[in-house]
């Protein structure tokens, strides 16, 4: 079989607009960038307004058939934000024909009975509030364009057990759970709900994984594709979501992995047992 390698078709997404949140970094600003490409009007989001602006600056540099991208600065935990953030999205054409919501993040890492409630709170509104809040506002915008396409960000960890990730996997959960109960709910207005799961991506975050590391291993190891992942290939399968060939996919939750969920998932005892010692790990106290 022949492979593209990198000759991507372009176009199809003239006229359209959407949000794509966590725009400025990593899948978020790869995604937007996909979507200008192929002709689509496209604002990026996100906490800090620099780095979003150095993202637009890139990804306006790869615009084609007429894309072109916009930045507005807020935090998607925060509902005013997000009303102002998804009515400015919506300024661009007059609709809105659909959303990446792509912000989210983990926390502190440890076994549950020694997580920080506080900060297991905070990886939850950031993953599965801020995802809902952007159903709430997009949907009435989508159905009066009638129809669109929303797209939730999940990861390998929302189905694969992480160890010591805490509420990074329950939020990333729960971002699935989200995407197929709305496409059922919104199935009437056309509007299409579906999920992707990241594995092992190339980010700026798990380049903070060493790659000489027995935690790096434990992904390359569990990889049957043996390698990691780059954002452009979240970016296609998002687009392809997003767009008018998957008009009758719903519903689902797609793997982007390399392989890895056939197997298990990484192993980061490496990083958590120095700091609590070997028997907390299965529930005794710290050392």
């Amino acid at each position: 079989m022949t492979q593209l390698k990198g000759r991507i078709p372009t176009g199809g997404l003239e006229g359209m607009a959407f949000l794509v949140t966590g725009g400025g970094t990593g899948i978020g600003a790869a995604c937007a960038a996909r979507l200008v490409a192929d002709g689509a009007a496209v604002t990026i989001c996100g906490r800090t307004a620099s780095k979003l602006e150095e993202a637009a600056k890139k990804i306006a540099a790869g615009a084609g058939h007429g894309g072109r991208v916009q930045v507005e600065a807020g935090d998607v935990t925060k509902e005013e934000d997000v009303k102002r953030i998804v009515a400015r999205a919506a300024s661009m054409t007059g609709e809105l024909d659909g959303c990446i919501a792509n912000a989210g993040g983990g926390g502190g890492m440890g076994p549950y009975h020694l997580q920080n409630t506080d900060e297991f709170i905070r990886v939850l509104h950031l993953n599965v509030l801020s995802t809902m809040l952007c159903v709430k506002h997009t949907v009435p915008l989508m159905r009066k364009a009638g129809g669109g396409s929303f797209v939730g960000m999940s990861s390998i960890a929302g189905h694969v057990t992480h160890l010591y990730f805490g509420a990074y996997c329950v939020g990333k959960a729960g971002i699935e759970q989200m995407m197929k109960n709305a496409a059922d709910e919104f199935g009437p207005a056309k509007i299409r709900f579906n999920a992707i799961r990241p594995g092992f991506i190339a980010t700026e975050i798990m380049e903070g994984i060493p790659r000489g590391s027995d935690v790096y291993k434990s992904y390359i190891e569990n990889t049957p594709l043996d390698g990691v992942g780059e954002s452009e290939d979240v970016a296609h399968l998002a687009r392809f979501l997003v767009g008018p060939e998957s008009r009758w996919v719903t519903g689902t939750c797609i793997n982007v992995d390399g392989g890895h969920a056939l197997r298990r998932g990484p192993n980061f005892t490496q990083f958590v047992e120095p700091a609590i010692g070997h028997d907390a790990l299965s529930g005794g106290m710290p050392k």
